[in-house]
């Protein structure tokens, strides 16, 4: 599809119908709160230059390779406006706002404009489908990039001795959250050269099968990097759960609590804490 009177329309208008434009996204209630106006003035200048640019080699199809720029401007604007917490209502507005002043110029300034206007209909809708999918896509990105901060900020690994790692894991284990656990651990055996590192599971809810074999990984791991593991926590009922999963954890050191594993950890270091002097 072609429409050269729409096209002329586009170049010679631009000024105007960029300011009807700027004006219909005002009167939809633009999140100046989010994204500031001259942001959205900048960007709504942008995209209708490029738009100018890519109709006139043909309106056709938005996948065409000269839309290409329209396309990656929008896949921008998009993932910008997911970032800044717009809705997607509020990021479709964006582009179909344009219809209203669009049709009004073509009404305007056209003898016959029933054609004009189904070529742009057609233009606008695809623009906002796709600046649509783009949010979709972008805001994907946002909640995984959250979800992976939140994985980091619930696996601290922390130093408790000379020597000596911690890791207390609170809440549900899956193979994410494991290799997070693994990476972290091991990232910080190198950092501080430890030679024991405590993997505490008081904090986690169950122990089945699966979450029983991510441990073992990830002792396994840490021995390859030179350090022994001890893992506490273990409580009566996940003691009893392990052995009616008959998982064999091998020659893996077991304590009960935190502390227990502190204190096996330090004698294996040779550290001698002495009994606190009786009060006078």
């Amino acid at each position: 599809m072609y429409s050269t009177a729409l096209v002329e329309l586009l170049r010679t208008h631009e000024r105007s119908l960029l300011d009807a434009w700027i004006g219909a996204q005002r009167a939809a209630g633009m999140r100046i709160d989010l994204l500031d106006e001259t942001t959205i003035l900048a960007n709504s200048a942008e995209l209708l230059r490029r738009i100018t640019v890519a109709a006139a080699q043909g309106l056709g199809n938005l996948r065409e390779p000269h839309w290409q720029p329209v396309r990656a401007l929008l896949e921008r604007f998009s993932f910008d406006q997911s970032r800044a917490g717009l809705t997607p209502a509020q990021t479709a507005t964006f582009v179909f706002s344009l219809k209203e002043p669009l049709f009004n110029l073509i009404q305007n300034e056209c003898d016959d404009p029933l054609a004009e206007i189904w070529a742009a209909t057609r233009l606008i809708d695809d623009l906002g489908l796709y600046s649509m999918e783009s949010f979709m896509s972008g805001r994907e990105t946002v909640i995984r990039e959250q979800q992976e901060s939140m994985l980091e900020l619930s696996t601290p690994v922390v130093e408790l001795w000379d020597g000596i790692l911690a890791i207390p894991l609170i809440g549900a284990l899956d193979s994410n959250r494991t290799q997070v656990v693994m990476e972290s651990l091991l990232e910080k055996i190198v950092q501080t050269g430890s030679d024991i590192a405590i993997i505490d599971i008081t904090g986690v809810p169950t122990v089945d099968t699966m979450v029983a074999q991510h441990l073992l990984k990830t002792v396994t791991a840490a021995r390859l990097m030179g350090a022994q593991c001890i893992i506490s926590g273990i409580r009566p009922q996940i003691a009893a759960t392990i052995v009616h999963l008959g998982v064999d954890l091998g020659d893996v050191i077991t304590k009960a609590s935190l502390a227990d594993a502190f204190r096996l950890a330090l004698r294996q270091q040779g550290v001698r804490l002495a009994a606190p002097a009786a009060k006078g």
